[in-house]
């Protein structure tokens, strides 16, 4: 049970950045719910509030999961377009875009992560124009750091099992099967690596569209600082490589000073 001081420090507290801290420390114990070993998730935060932010980043490290930041809401758009996180925590009001007009571009371009909004802005009318604005889920502030994650590691879930729940993969006559992993050229299986197998399902997912060299190495690699670009040129070499063996014409077209686009023939 708590003691009389500290629930008179929490009291005082609640609505200020140590506010948060103490939420967070109060509740640590109560959410364990980790996500398997493994299956390391990545989270986007939008926030203007740096020192919130970078508490929310610290209580996610805590749980071994990936962090990007940026307090600019054209610059969140455009790394949650890069379609590489599975969960996007988006505030309300930020600088040059806000919350709402980045959920709906986000859906729009049929995105898949899973969108957290937050504000203090805790109205009805509110919530309701945030989740039918794209969001999946809406916390008020101030808010426990526990609950935060929890929700963050739910939201994961959901976009990890939306994605893995059996939907094949379909770009001409190449037919990749996430839950049994396997990718076949018309009747042929192929032989992949796990890295093939990642960097063609990225491509697969976003067939049509230019996809440059770093939006493949944050998805393939994404948890490997070390990885050099040019990387991503040998993989796909060794991708045409398989391809080729097994009957197949070439998808992959390099696109000039971008990256590369697969573009599906005939089925």
């Amino acid at each position: 049970m708590r003691s009389a001081l500290f629930q008179r420090l929490l009291n005082i507290c609640r609505h200020t950045q140590w506010g948060y801290a103490i939420l967070w420390l109060s509740k640590e114990r109560e959410c364990s719910n980790l996500r398997p070993a493994g299956e390391t998730m990545r989270v986007l935060i939008i926030e203007d509030d740096r020192d919130l932010a970078a508490l929310i980043i610290r209580v996610l490290g805590s749980s071994h999961i990936l962090v990007d930041h940026t307090a600019d809401g054209e610059q969140g758009l455009d790394l949650a377009l890069r379609g590489i996180y599975d969960v996007v925590i988006i505030d309300w009001m930020l600088p040059r875009r806000d919350g709402p007009a980045i959920c709906r571009t986000l859906r729009a371009a049929d995105v898949e992560a899973g969108i957290l909004m937050l504000t203090a802005r805790t109205e009805v009318e509110n919530r309701v124009i945030g989740l039918e604005s794209g969001a999946d889920d809406y916390l008020g502030k101030p808010f426990a750091m526990a609950e935060l994650r929890a929700r963050v590691q739910a939201l994961g879930r959901r976009v990890s099992q939306k994605q893995h729940s059996g939907a094949v993969l379909r770009a001409g006559d190449l037919v990749l099967d996430p839950a049994a992993h396997t990718a076949r050229a018309g009747v042929r299986l192929l032989d992949l690596t796990p890295t093939e197998w990642k960097l063609l399902e990225f491509l697969v997912r976003h067939q049509g569209q230019a996809i440059s060299r770093q939006q493949i190495l944050d998805y393939v690699w994404s948890y490997d600082t070390n990885v050099q670009l040019s990387l991503v040129d040998v993989y796909v070499s060794y991708l045409r490589h398989k391809l080729e063996r097994s009957g197949t014409p070439d998808p992959i077209q390099t696109v000039r000073g971008i990256g590369y686009r697969l573009v599906a023939g005939p089925d």
